[in-house]
């Protein structure tokens, strides 16, 4: 792109070429800005499959139910609760004090939130406070049929 210098002072043109000598012209930044954006998008889309695969595995494995709601929420949801009870687990078994009988009955309480969003709003918790979670969310359900289910 050609730039007109004559509206600077004589002694500021050679600075002020040099500089844009050195930026990309507009055109040419936003194809950069545009591909960086494209870039990141398939990053982050790359990294939700893997975890979307890590999490399912999990569940299949310690036989989590599948969870229910919106079919948007699914995905997000088992992602979340995947990254909650793993987080859990390491800071209450694996470096905290419970024994995996402790862990077993906290993985029922788990079992019985079958609600993705339940999991989705708590996506933000530390692993430790699934136990505070787990019991608060019972206590909502007492005596009444299992809303997060």
């Amino acid at each position: 792109m050609d730039h007109d210098l004559s509206n600077r002072p004589a002694d500021r043109r050679a600075g002020y070429a040099r500089w844009l000598a050195a930026k990309d012209c507009t055109d040419c930044w936003k194809a950069a800005r545009d591909a960086d954006t494209e870039s990141k998008e398939e990053w982050l889309a790359a990294k939700r499959a893997e975890e979307q695969e890590a999490a399912v595995a999990w569940a299949e494995q310690f036989d989590m139910p599948q969870l229910e709601g919106p079919e948007k929420a699914l995905s997000w949801g088992e992602r979340s609760r995947h990254r909650l009870m793993t987080a859990a687990h390491t800071a209450l078994v694996v470096e905290g004090s419970w024994t995996e009988t402790d862990w077993t009955a906290l993985e029922e309480k788990a079992r019985n939130i079958g609600r993705a969003g339940w999991w989705i709003d708590q996506r933000d918790a530390e692993g430790p406070d699934l136990v505070e979670l787990l019991d608060a969310a019972a206590e909502h359900d007492h005596g009444t049929e299992n809303p997060f289910r």
